[in-house]
């Protein structure tokens, strides 16, 4: 189809995939260089950044299944080369890399991923020496987990042998290089440590590239030899070469051999220094005996006879008794007097008379309080004879008493006036003895 015919309209969907198919046919790999910018890592593990130079810039995307192969983590700033392929994002009409490899520009990835990850594990604080743990000076059982067929195997087997051959050594045997390296020796430090094997670890290789040691510089092999309770010495490539193992475990050595040597000295240096202590330790008793020999004869020089010695305490004892006994007699004279003297003040203060003087108070109180109640009994009864005389002269009983008599309806109320009674009507009459019960004719 000729897409420039006159009046060829093509939908923006088939414009979009034509000029995918453009872009993807001629360039199925490129190689750019560029900054990185805009870095986002999705939640499904694809990459999403910008490659940018001082006048142009270039969406990427590198999808998961390149991502987890990637040893380092870009950043935004960090100058990288990407090779992938172009292609066309339909949805946003933008044209994109997709990354299949990245690398930093001027250092080479692992590299880079060794600084990013040794920096990482530093602040997290896996290289602090307060959480190493010295080698035991007199291990009975050495662990060593390397390669069974390498060279470094063979060092530390004849260096323990010439040195100190009666030490136990316990090899687990692990891949120390390529792909799944780090987790196999990460797993064997794990395993000796849960079945307690060894009083102290060798964990190493023969030197080699960067590639080679790379096993050695992974995270999850660091990890384990920092959650090691047996202490780990590093024994990795040459005398320069520095891996992250190496920072965490509790001791480096510079090559195997190295490390065999600083498990446990030689059986002649100890056998040395077992002679010197013994020299030491024979002279040292020898010459504490002299001194203790100095120091009998001087006390035997010293002592006097023992009978006369017990003479002169036995007189002591004596001189003491007697002192303790005018001491004591002199004591309880003392206390007779204060005694005396006490009982003399007690006299003097005796409670026998306050209690008299006491006594005589309360029984004048007890009078006067007696004549009181008879006076307020008087006047109170008196008073008493005076208001009842006063009632009874009021009383309207003593009105009855002389004829008078009270006239009430059956609802109580007191007849004043003969014109409010009605013919027939009930009355009640008190007298002054008694009542009567009438009616109104």
């Amino acid at each position: 189809m000729n897409i420039f015919a006159e009046k060829t309209v093509l939908t923006v969907s088939r414009l979009t995939a034509l000029l995918r198919g453009v872009i993807e046919e001629n360039f199925e790999q490129v190689w750019v260089e560029g900054e990185v910018s805009n870095f986002s890592s999705h939640s499904s593990g694809h990459l999403y950044f910008t490659l940018k130079d001082s006048a142009a810039q270039l969406r990427c995307v590198m999808f998961k299944s390149g991502a987890k192969n990637l040893k380092f983590i870009p950043k935004d700033g960090m100058a990288l080369i990407a090779r992938g392929r172009l292609s066309l994002y339909d949805q946003r009409g933008e044209y994109q890399l997709i990354i299949e490899y990245l690398e930093p520009a001027g250092i080479g990835a692992l590299q880079l991923a060794y600084l990013q990850l040794k920096e990482r594990l530093a602040r997290e604080g896996l290289f602090d020496e307060k959480h190493k743990t010295s080698p035991p000076a007199f291990p009975r059982t050495l662990g060593v987990i390397t390669s069974p067929t390498g060279a470094a195997i063979h060092d530390i087997l004849n260096i323990i042998k010439r040195r100190f051959a009666s030490l136990e050594v316990l090899i687990y045997p692990v891949r120390v290089q390529g792909e799944g390296a780090a987790a196999e020796i990460a797993d064997a430090i794990d395993e000796m440590n849960r079945l307690a094997l060894a009083d102290v670890m060798i964990v190493g290789r023969g030197g080699g590239s960067l590639e080679d040691l790379w096993a050695f510089n992974e995270e999850v092999l660091a990890r384990s030899v920092y959650r090691s309770k047996i202490p780990v010495i590093s024994a990795v490539g040459h005398e320069t070469d520095w891996t992250i193992c190496d920072f965490v475990a509790d001791l480096r050595a510079p090559t195997p051999s190295a490390a065999a040597e600083l498990v446990i000295q030689s059986a002649t240096e100890l056998k040395s220094q077992i002679e010197q202590l013994r020299h030491r330790l024979a002279l040292g008793i020898e010459y504490r005996l002299n001194q203790l020999r100095t120091e009998q004869n001087a006390l035997n020089r010293a002592m006097a006879d023992p009978s006369t010695m017990l003479g002169h305490l036995v007189q002591r004892v004596d001189d003491l008794s007697s002192r303790f006994e005018q001491s004591a007699y002199r004591a309880i004279e003392r206390r007779r007097a204060e005694l005396q003297q006490y009982d003399s003040i007690l006299r003097q203060h005796s409670p026998e008379k306050t209690l008299e003087r006491h006594h005589q108070t309360v029984e004048n109180l007890s009078a006067n309080l007696e004549h009181l109640v008879e006076q307020l009994i008087e006047t109170a009864r008196s008073r008493f004879e005076v208001c009842a005389a006063q009632l009874d002269v009021l009383s309207p009983l003593r009105t009855l008493a002389r004829g008078y008599a009270i006239a009430c309806k059956n609802n109580g109320t007191v007849v004043t006036d003969a014109d409010s009674l009605v013919h027939g009507e009930p009355l009640i009459i008190t007298l002054h003895r008694g009542k009567a019960f009438c009616s109104v004719n």
